[in-house]
């Protein structure tokens, strides 16, 4: 048995969740697939796969020997490439993370281009507003909007800042009335993105308020259909709402004071070498959001 193609094998079958699904990714027979899998299993001494009539799941022994491997066969590719010359010719697989709203509304437009100029380069992308953990799930930079890093052991660059603005749609002042001040806006419905750390308290001009409305939400997108439509003011990024103030489908607030400010950092995971294909990806990325970034070039 070839050890280390085994290894390749139950990599994919993990990642993609199926032995049939990872034999179409790998151009094999599904037969072959599972026969790599038994024998590394076999050769362990352990069951690293629950296989049922329905679905395949890894055991606790399957999930550590997979966060183990993910870095030995990321690294050997990188020092492949290394001594064959091919740093300069980036292939392989890169998994990104990003927050859902970012995601969508940026990093979708940002793609294509990326794939055309690097053609060898794989994508794995995804958008979702939880914190993930690089290293068990496997994703080689994670993009994160923060007004600074938590954990000091992560490796990150910081690309950008992310003004938030404070904004209301004209049906909704017409209603309300526009307030003038931080104590007139604690009258007003708010919309509350809940995964912010302190939710209700929002940092305007160096002063924390109270706010409450009736929309709370977990995605902001969400937050800019409420806000568009007329039902409350809203503490949002710019990257989100750049378009509809210029368009005037919304009105900033209290312009005078300058919410508190986020970064949009790349997070890579700890204790490893920045591969090519991220270094290349990360830089791009710089490149393409620019100074000052792309989407407030459209609101100031």
């Amino acid at each position: 048995m070839d050890k280390l193609q085994a290894m390749r094998i139950f990599r994919r079958v993990a990642e993609l969740g199926g032995f049939a699904v990872a034999a179409r990714d790998l151009d094999l027979a599904p037969a072959s697939v599972s026969k790599h899998v038994a024998h590394l299993e076999q050769a362990l001494g352990v069951k690293l796969i629950h296989r049922t009539t329905r679905r395949m799941t890894l055991t606790d022994v399957g999930a550590v020997y997979l966060e183990r491997i993910r870095y030995l066969l990321d690294e050997l590719e990188e020092t492949e490439c290394a001594i064959s010359g091919l740093y300069t010719e980036p292939r392989g697989l890169l998994r990104v993370n990003a927050p859902m709203s970012f995601g969508l509304l940026q990093i979708a437009h940002a793609l294509p281009s990326f794939m055309e100029r690097y053609p060898d380069i794989q994508i794995d992308v995804s958008f979702s507003d939880r914190v993930v953990d690089l290293i068990e799930e496997g994703v080689d930079v994670a993009l994160r909007i923060r007004t600074h890093l938590e954990d000091s052991s992560q490796i990150a660059r910081r690309l950008a800042p992310v003004r938030r603005v404070l904004c209301a749609a004209p049906s909704y002042l017409a209603r309300a009335g526009e307030p003038h001040s931080v104590k007139e806006l604690q009258q007003h419905d708010c919309l509350i993105y809940k995964l912010s750390a302190s939710p209700r308290r929002w940092n305007l001009g160096g002063e924390e308020i109270s706010v409450d409305g009736r929309m709370y939400a977990d995605n902001s997108l969400v937050l800019r259909e409420a806000l568009l439509a007329g039902h409350g003011i809203a503490l949002i990024p710019t990257f989100m709402v750049g378009e509809d103030l210029r368009a005037g489908r919304l009105l900033r607030l209290l312009p005078d004071l300058e919410p508190e400010g986020h970064h949009l950092f790349a997070v890579y995971p700890p204790g490893r070498q920045l591969s090519a294909k991220v270094r290349l990806f990360v830089d791009y990325l710089n490149d393409w959001v620019g100074s000052p970034p792309r989407w407030d070039r459209v609101c100031d």
